[in-house]
């Protein structure tokens, strides 16, 4: 029967066993795709992008408004307002009812009560307004492309998020199993140093080993064994960070190879393929746009408009006999501004300039990074064969002198600082391939290839 200590232990390592196992890089880039949180994110914000591309396109076909309005009000003028937008007004409202007519009086000066003191009135409006901009110098256009280009940059945004996310994913890949290479290489320096002490040990107990060298065997054993926990740390942290970048909990891959394959370079299709490229152009198009869209401060805008409405103090009451409409179109056109339309015409047109200058900085750029990462990527390459040798004789040295000590003929410092030799050379051969790795996916992602997995 379960006590509540095994209970808890279960509750603790349940996550341990609800990872994905097995998980292969193919399986984990498309899992990146699909759920990653800053990828989801990002594409919220293109379908934002989206929609203000659609709303500044609707601009174009005006607008139709519809408004309902009641009031009430005795305010002379109002009322009287009311009954001429209702058809109503009468002479009577002018206060003819009061004027004396029969001539013995002037009727001029009488201020007509019906006219200034009106009895309060109910009023209702219905109106349909309909405004439609007939030219703006080309200024919708623009915006309407610049909005178009701007949700293209949001998809490049998103396309070079997901370079990066790839990119992470790979190296959390090649770092498991370099780290994975270097746990197995430990465990067989810390499974030698063990077959050391033992033979200490027995020499020891003849006459042949002191305590000191012992003691040291075991030191060098100590510090092996912390080496070996650090790796697994390291290891743990790297799953972690890959389970973070999936939103899925992994609990192990299927290791990959640890040299990462060299992508193929074509600098003749650098341009077409390089996002931050791609995005400098589309900066420059909207630059060029942003000109266009300050010329159109010189041109007339023309608007046209209509509008129906009916109005009555019951609402809706006798529709048709109350309605009315109006049409009309304006121009507006501003012949002085104090200069200030010219300046920021003249200040567009300097942008433009500037941003394609900086086009042409970063074709010249990334191609320059593209061939100092080549350039890097092979000298590790002559670096990992030379460590590899390295490694090769520090190992067969190693062997040597462990041979040598059992025959009394070096010291066991000599022994441990051989072996001590295999071990940086190890960590140094480690360290070139994730140097060399980490280049190779940053290849990648300036060549928006994806690489080979």
């Amino acid at each position: 029967m379960f006590t509540g200590r095994y209970f808890l232990f279960l509750l603790i390592a349940l996550p341990l066993f609800g990872g994905v196992k097995n998980l292969t890089l193919d399986q984990a880039i498309e899992i990146v795709k699909k759920d990653n949180l800053e990828l989801k994110i990002s594409r919220f914000n293109e379908q934002m992008k989206h929609y203000e591309a659609k709303a500044a396109k609707g601009h174009h076909y005006g607008k139709l408004d519809a408004s309902v309005m009641g009031m009430r009000s005795n305010d002379a003028g109002n009322v009287f307002g009311f009954k001429l937008q209702s058809r109503e007004a009468t002479f009577g409202d002018f206060g003819f009812a009061e004027f004396d007519m029969s001539g013995r009086s002037n009727p001029l000066p009488v201020a007509p009560t019906e006219l200034n003191y009106p009895d309060a009135r109910n009023h209702y409006q219905t109106k349909i307004a309909y405004m439609l901009p007939l030219y703006t110098g080309g200024k919708l256009t623009e915006y309407g492309r610049i909005t178009k280009s701007l949700h293209r940059l949001s998809q490049l945004d998103t396309k070079k998020l997901l370079n990066e996310k790839v990119f992470q994913t790979k190296k959390a890949f090649y770092d498991i199993s370099l780290v994975a290479d270097y746990i197995y290489n430990l465990s067989k320096i810390i499974s030698n140093i063990k077959r050391l002490e033992s033979i200490v040990h027995t020499m020891k107990k003849e006459g042949y080993a002191q305590d000191i060298d012992l003691l040291e065997v075991q030191a060098r054993k100590t510090e092996a064994k912390s080496m070996y926990n650090q790796a697994k740390l390291n290891r743990n942290l790297a799953y972690q960070f890959l389970s973070f970048l999936l939103n899925t909990e992994v609990a192990s891959i299927k290791k990959v190879n640890d040299m990462a394959p060299m992508p193929r370079v074509v600098i003749s299709e650098l341009e077409d393929n390089n996002i931050d490229i791609q995005k400098a152009r589309l900066g420059l198009e909207v630059t060029k746009m942003a000109v266009n869209v300050e010329k159109s401060n010189f041109h007339p805008m023309v608007g046209a408009f209509a509008e129906y409405s009916s109005a009555n103090n019951n609402l809706w009451d006798k529709f048709r006999d109350k309605e009315s409409y109006t049409v009309g179109v304006q121009a507006t056109w501003n012949l002085f501004s104090g200069g200030t339309d010219g300046a920021n015409l003249e200040k567009a047109k300097l942008n433009h300039l500037m941003v394609k200058d900086q086009v042409e900085l970063a074709k010249k750029g990334i191609a320059l990074k593209v061939k100092k990462l080549q350039t890097e990527i092979l000298s590790e390459n002559a670096d990992v064969k030379s460590y590899k040798k390295q490694l090769k004789f520090a190992r067969k040295v190693y062997e040597n002198y462990h041979i040598r000590y059992k025959e009394g003929i070096v010291s066991i410092s000599d022994v441990l600082i051989k072996q001590s030799k295999e071990l940086e050379i190890l960590l140094k051969l480690l360290s070139v391939k994730n140097k060399r790795n980490t280049k190779i996916f940053e290849l990648n992602s300036i060549l928006n290839t994806g690489g080979c997995v």
